[in-house]
């Protein structure tokens, strides 16, 4: 591979400070994107541009990405059809009245509570997979915080900081198992003793969640989240004027059909169908009928494929909402085909974000933009400063790359011959990687978890990576001060 040096910093540097500061986030990730191929076509403007096309065209080569595209328009239909069922209209009825029935004497403060930790537990529970934790937190609280005027920058913090953060401190799921292949590669001869070794060191997931419990019961939020609060409470808007939504507004506020009976269980046992298919086709993706081949259960989730289990689990959902609505007399199977297609085409300008976050991160992958990161830091390495700097760097490249998963191939590959090299506690050396990894996700707007946040939670995706920034800025600071602590102590 070439050596692009700092050039290869400069496509997702450029597209993501003009997202920050533009807010036109397509605009920018396509300027980005362009100026990449025209320092890989060797500053060929013209050849440049007509390869950009090309990158978009390549998406699609990968099964991964055009399976969480498709995801992305299913998750439309499923919305709508719970939507027009009268699910979501049956499910704000009965919370609401739950919420007035346990605090009759409660002001709105109290209410607003007790939703906002309720969608933190929700999230926390569904470690099985990030997009299902936070597709479920979005679609069951987004009616009821409407409600209560909970700004949707509020959920989408929510519903962002859970996610991630669970399903990599209780890894019995994909992300675990991922990341003990990766330690296996390491010749690392207990992968899951040392990657349960390194949830005990991985503080900045656990941070995140312990800011966010905290900004709840206090009440004390800071930054554009403070303005944001301070909109929705005392104007009743929910989105800032000229918000634009990852979702169509005609989805989010499209009527129950009329005649219909409002139940909540139109909207729930959809979404628990979400929930339970999605470790099911796990276990169908990665079993192995070979006789070679182990059918442990981290061996099983390691072959799995989460991006076929998404998609094969939200068509169950679907299916499952189709059936209840026909049982029920609610709309007949031409109406629903109807209602799947308007919600897929409202979801479309997320699927075109998806393509361009993806192309973007093959780009970065073509440059050997988090490659160059890492090699650039090697030097600067001491025994003592090996666990900050390796949460540093994992940050920087998850945060200009968009993704943690690549993050941790990247910087675990780095992280363990480093530490053993330097005879440093190395599980250490991985809790960092793996925690950085997280944290420059969390940060970035290119990140694929923080666009499907944003579209879950019908929230617009650059107010959100806006106001949650600061929360994961503190959470990021404490843990290297205390990478730095421990690092210096020769833990």
């Amino acid at each position: 591979m070439e050596n692009y040096g700092l050039l290869s910093l400069l496509p997702p540097l450029l597209a993501i400070i003009l997202a920050l500061a533009t807010r036109q986030v397509f605009l920018s990730l396509l300027i980005g994107i362009a100026s990449g191929f025209v320092i890989l076509s060797g500053g060929n403007l013209l050849q440049g541009l007509l390869d950009t096309l090309g990158g978009f065209v390549r998406v699609f080569e990968s099964n991964y990405n055009t399976e969480i595209i498709i995801f992305t328009l299913l998750i439309g239909a499923l919305i709508a059809l719970i939507q027009r069922a009268g699910g979501v209209e049956g499910f704000v009825t009965r919370v609401v009245n739950w919420l007035q029935s346990k605090a009759a004497t409660a002001d709105m403060k109290g209410q607003r509570r007790r939703v906002e930790l309720l969608a933190v537990l929700t999230g926390m529970l569904i470690f099985v997979e990030s997009n299902i934790s936070t597709l479920t937190v979005g679609t069951l609280y987004r009616p009821i915080t409407d409600k209560l005027n909970i700004p949707r920058e509020k959920l989408a913090y929510i519903a962002d900081s859970t996610c991630a953060p669970a399903c990599i401190l209780i890894p019995l799921n994909a992300w675990g198992a991922f990341i003990m292949g990766l330690l296996l590669e390491q010749n690392i001869a207990e992968p899951v003793s040392m990657l349960a070794g390194a949830v005990a060191f991985n503080f900045y997931p656990m941070l995140a969640i312990t800011i966010l419990i905290f900004v709840i019961l206090s009440g004390r939020d800071f930054g554009e989240m403070r303005k944001a609060e301070t909109r929705a409470k005392t104007e009743g808007k929910v989105l800032r004027d000229g918000a634009i939504p990852m979702i169509a507004g005609d989805i989010t506020m499209m009527e129950p059909k009329t005649g219909a009976a409002h139940h909540a269980r139109n909207m729930i046992i959809p979404l628990v169908t979400l929930v339970l298919l999605m470790p099911v086709f796990l276990v169908y993706t990665g079993w192995s009928n070979e006789g070679g081949a182990s059918n442990a259960f981290f061996d099983i989730i390691d072959r799995a494929s989460g991006s076929k289990s998404v998609l094969y689990a939200v068509s169950g959902a679907i299916l499952m909402s189709m059936v209840m609505s026909k049982a029920q007399g609610i709309m007949g199977i031409k109406e629903m085909i109807d209602i799947i297609l308007k919600g897929m085409s409202g979801m479309v300008p997320l699927a075109l974000l998806m393509v361009f976050a993806f192309a973007l991160g093959d780009l970065c992958d073509a440059l050997g933009t988090g490659v160059f990161v890492a090699e650039s830091a090697k030097p600067y390495l001491s025994p003592a400063l090996v666990p900050a700097l390796i949460f540093l760097i994992s940050a920087f490249i998850a945060f200009s790359t968009g993704t943690s998963w690549g993050t941790f191939a990247i910087m675990i590959a780095i992280a363990v011959p480093l530490a053993q090299g330097l005879d440093t506690n190395v599980t250490l050396a991985v809790a960092a990687a793996l925690g950085g990894g997280v944290f420059g996700d969390h940060c970035s707007p290119t990140s694929d978890t923080s666009i499907i946040t944003s579209m879950a939670t019908a929230s617009d995706h650059i107010d959100h990576v806006r106001t949650q920034l600061p929360y994961a800025l503190v959470g990021g600071a404490i843990t290297t001060m205390l990478y730095l602590i421990l690092g210096v102590a020769g833990v």
